[in-house]
């Protein structure tokens, strides 16, 4: 089942070509499960696609040759060094997209669309089951406060009753130190009563600027 057809073969044109198409397709099944419930951009799922088959290329044209292996070392670290850094979704996409070329580059083909089906499934099942998904209640609020309002401890009968967690993650000033802005972290009781505990903050600062969203997710590798 997991044979290499290139040491087998003796048809090499033939036996390129099955390398070359099987890296195509898997290529293009990459591109169709990373694109399920993304955010993405066309370049990029484009070079999902294309990136076996080039990788692919890559491999049979080395097929031991050390100078050109050197040199393709050479080119690939150019590449990385000018690559913008992405996710980490999209950084093992890159690499799932590298091991499908690579496993077809070295002739085996069968093992390559095996791991690739194997690799979509489990990512369609853990995406559509919100496997790892951050809690809905995460929030970061931003308040305005003027300078005369003592911070420490200004919310927290608001925060007691409409969050279960609370952290102070920054203060800083703002408007030539007239007004303080406080950042915190925190995880709401209720969603439903949002907007109960935004009134009451803006009664308790005056009516000044509040930025209340979800907390962004954390996915840095």
């Amino acid at each position: 089942m997991l044979e290499n057809i290139i040491s087998e073969s003796s048809n090499m044109t033939f036996t390129t070509l099955i390398c070359l198409g099987t890296a195509l397709v898997l290529g293009l099944i990459v591109a169709l499960t990373y694109m399920v419930r993304s955010t993405y951009s066309k370049s990029f799922v484009i070079t999902l696609a294309l990136l076996p088959a080039m990788v692919e290329t890559v491999i049979l044209l080395v097929n031991g040759n050390l100078g050109v292996g050197v040199a393709v070392m050479g080119a690939f670290s150019l590449v990385r060094f000018r690559s913008v850094p992405g996710s980490a979704k999209e950084i093992a996409t890159i690499f799932w997209s590298m091991v499908a070329g690579l496993a077809c580059g070295t002739g085996y083909v069968v093992y390559a669309a095996v791991f690739t089906v194997v690799i979509a499934v489990m990512m369609l099942l853990y995406t559509l089951l919100n496997f790892g998904e951050g809690c809905e209640a995460n929030r970061t609020l931003r308040i305005t406060i003027p300078e005369d309002l003592d911070y420490a401890d200004v919310f927290n009968d608001i925060f007691a009753a409409y969050a279960r967690n609370v952290v102070l993650e920054r203060v800083q000033t703002t408007n030539l130190g007239s007004l303080y802005e406080l950042k915190y972290s925190l995880v709401l009781k209720d969603v439903k009563r949002e907007k109960e505990m935004l009134d009451k903050i803006r009664q308790r600062n005056g009516n000044l600027t509040i930025v209340c969203g979800k907390a962004p997710e954390k996915d840095e590798m």
